[in-house]
C-alpha cells in the first residue's frame, strides 16, 4: 500500500489540484474563455480547454499577468501566483485548475 502524502506519481503538477473546488475551476475557465480576447485585443475564434496558452493562443508574459489580473476581478477572489510555474500555463484548462487550487481565503 503506497502512502498518498509521499506518492507523487499520483499528484501531477501541485499536490493542490488534487482539492481543486470543480464549480470554482469551471468558472476559472469560463472567465479564462471570457477574458483573453479582451486581454489579448483580437478575436480568438474556437478556444478550448486544451488549447496551449502560448503557441496557440498566443499569450504572452505582459499578458498573463493582465489576465490574472482580470480573472481576479472578473470571478472576485485573490489568487496566490507565488507558485505559479510554466506547467500551469500549458493550457486554457491547466491555469484554470492552478486559479482555482490557489485562491486565497479571505478573513
Amino acid at each position: 500500500m503506497t502512502d498518498p502524502a509521499t506518492d507523487q506519481s499520483t499528484s501531477a503538477a501541485h499536490p493542490a489540484e488534487a482539492s481543486v473546488d470543480p464549480e470554482l475551476r469551471g468558472r476559472a475557465l469560463d472567465g479564462i474563455l471570457l477574458l483573453l480576447p479582451r486581454v489579448l485585443k483580437r478575436e480568438l475564434p474556437d478556444v478550448t480547454e486544451n488549447a496551449c496558452l502560448f503557441d496557440e493562443v498566443g499569450l504572452t508574459s505582459a499578458a498573463t499577468l493582465e489576465l490574472i489580473l482580470e480573472l481576479e476581478d472578473h470571478l472576485d477572489v485573490q489568487i496566490d501566483v507565488e507558485g505559479i510555474d510554466q506547467d500551469d500555463l500549458q493550457s486554457v484548462g491547466t491555469l484554470a485548475g492552478f486559479v482555482a487550487g490557489h485562491v486565497i481565503a479571505e478573513d
